[in-house]
């Protein structure tokens, strides 16, 4: 079989070997010629008569001297010429060599990547830039608790500007699943700038992870502080927890299933981390009685983002709690306001013009919608957001273009969904992968632009699919057999990064590069001690 080198060898090396060829053949002309001269000159020399006597034999002595002569130089010159192209071909394959960048090697071109290999790294950069920003939020919080804002203002910035590139990089991403751009060289350069900016929005935490730990002394003086402040969080969130319960209790009296879905099993994964936040505060402060900081630090920000999580869970059955009374409030000015739109726009008040066909169809579906509604809260339990959501799109169908008491429950609607689809990623990220994270994105998008209608949809959808990879993942908060407490709720929340046997290491501000310098088996002052960037 021909190896790959010799195939791949370049038209020079092909010009080298022709030389050789040819000092090859010059040596074998040297050498017949040298044992042929001798046979050519035997056959065409005149035969003598021997004269007689001794003239005869004096005058033949210096013609046999002088062929003795010939036959000693002629195999002298060509050893000489065979030892001197032998000596040249030898000095240009070591000059040759020594010239050479990469000895006995050939450069091969890397491979060009596919299309699938291109876009597989866009939608792994998503979501670990997604969860760097995530994870430097929640620790940020803990820090902004003990200094002031000047002393975070650094790393609040870096956070920011790590957002803005992450927010970038999901629309250029949601544009490319669009079809947007078109050509082919367009879209493989929207798949370079998806990685780029989530590389960017990496490498600003990560400019920053050394200073913050600088600041937090988590393996010096910090520590006890730091221990003070999450250890106030998690008795905090305890109570709030229990306040949480009563109030999802009372929801449920007046509200449908469908109205308090969203937050169904939030208060059980609150506890879950609460529980695992309990052992690692624990042996965070066993560590530091050992004067192992290192470890120490470890344990606290497992138990940090334990807590953070919780606090997500917990303030999102309050925000739904609080969400649902405002909606509840606002159907019935709602319905007022949709009657007033419907009446305007049988008047001819349409924006957009529309067929009579069409003008019918749409009034006559807001008023069932407005009937229904009427009737729902007559009879309840109900679920207030939904009414507001169904009032909301009736009334934009009819293009009236006014504002009123539909539009502010239009917006009411889109908050809530992006809020909860947020809520539902953050605590959950672990199994969340790039589709859900980029429509959650969009949602936000929407929101900021105006858009309720858009945005409830688009955070509605966000939230269905990161269901569903939660789905595919497994139970949320149930641990295997063996496991710690809320070990397997840790690492679906993102709290532990599963790289070790026992999830850790824990996740900290930073970006790809620094987010795992923490961990719970290195000795004390390992990787705690700020590092330069």
């Amino acid at each position: 079989m021909t190896s790959s080198l010799i195939r791949g060898r370049p038209r020079r090396a092909k010009a080298h070997i022709w030389v050789r060829v040819a000092h090859a053949a010059l040596g074998a002309v040297v050498g017949v010629g040298w044992l042929v001269l001798p046979v050519m000159t035997v056959g065409t020399r005149d035969p003598v008569p021997a004269p007689p006597g001794r003239v005869a034999a004096s005058s033949a002595a210096p013609l046999q001297d002088g062929a003795s002569t010939a036959d000693l130089v002629l195999p002298l010159v060509a050893g000489v010429a065979a030892v001197a192209l032998a000596g040249y071909g030898y000095l240009r394959r070591t000059r040759r060599a020594r010239t050479r960048t990469t000895p006995g090697t050939v450069s091969v071109a890397p491979p060009v990547p596919t299309v699938a290999d291109s876009e597989r790294q866009a939608r792994a950069a998503l979501v670990l830039a997604d969860d760097c920003v995530r994870t430097s939020r929640e620790e940020l919080t803990f820090v902004q608790a003990r200094f002031t804002e000047a002393d975070t203002e650094p790393f609040v910035h870096a956070l920011r500007a790590a957002e803005t590139e992450l927010a970038a990089a999901c629309a250029i991403w949601r544009r490319y699943e669009q079809g947007v751009p078109e050509d082919a060289t367009a879209r493989r350069q929207a798949l370079v700038g998806v990685v780029g900016r989530c590389a960017e929005a990496g490498r600003r935490l990560d400019a920053q992870a050394p200073a913050l730990d600088g600041l937090r002394e988590l393996a010096g003086p910090g520590l006890a502080g730091a221990l003070e402040v999450a250890e106030g969080r998690f008795r905090e969130l305890t109570g709030r927890t229990l306040t949480a319960g009563d109030a999802l209790t009372a929801l449920r009296e007046r509200c449908t299933a469908s109205a308090v879905a969203p937050v169904i099993g939030y208060l059980e994964q609150a506890k879950d981390r609460l529980v695992f936040a309990t052992m690692r505060l624990n042996q965070a402060r066993q560590a530091a009685d050992r004067d192992e900081a290192g470890r120490a630090a470890g344990h606290l920000r497992a138990a940090e983002g334990a807590v953070a999580q919780a606090d997500v869970l917990v303030t999102g059955v309050e925000r739904l709690t609080a969400r649902l009374r405002e909606a509840a409030e606002l159907v019935p000015a709602a319905l007022t306001g949709a009657e007033a739109e419907i009446t305007a726009a049988r008047q001819g008040g349409v924006g957009k013009p529309l067929t009579s066909g069409e003008l019918h169809a749409r009034l006559s579906h807001a008023d069932g919608v407005l009937a229904a509604v009427r009737q729902e809260l007559t009879a309840g339990p109900y679920d207030p957001l939904d009414a507001l959501r169904r009032i909301a799109r009736a009334v934009e169908r009819l293009e009236t273009g006014h504002a009123g008491a539909p539009a502010a429950a239009a917006l009411l609607v889109a908050r809530s969904s992006v809020a909860g689809a947020e809520e539902f990623v953050a605590v959950h990220r672990g199994a969340v992968g790039p589709q859900a994270r980029v429509r959650l994105a969009e949602a936000a998008r929407e929101l900021g632009a105006g858009h309720a209608d858009r945005a409830d949809a688009t955070a509605r959808r966000a939230r269905d699919l990161a269901e569903r990879d939660v789905r595919a993942h497994g139970n949320p908060h149930t641990s295997a057999d063996g496991d710690a407490p809320g070990l397997a709720g840790a690492v679906l929340g993102g709290v532990l990064l599963a790289e070790d046997p026992d999830g850790g290491p824990p996740a900290s501000y930073g970006g790809p590069r620094t987010r795992s310098r923490h961990s719970f088996s290195h000795p004390p002052d390992h990787h705690n001690q700020p590092r330069s960037t």
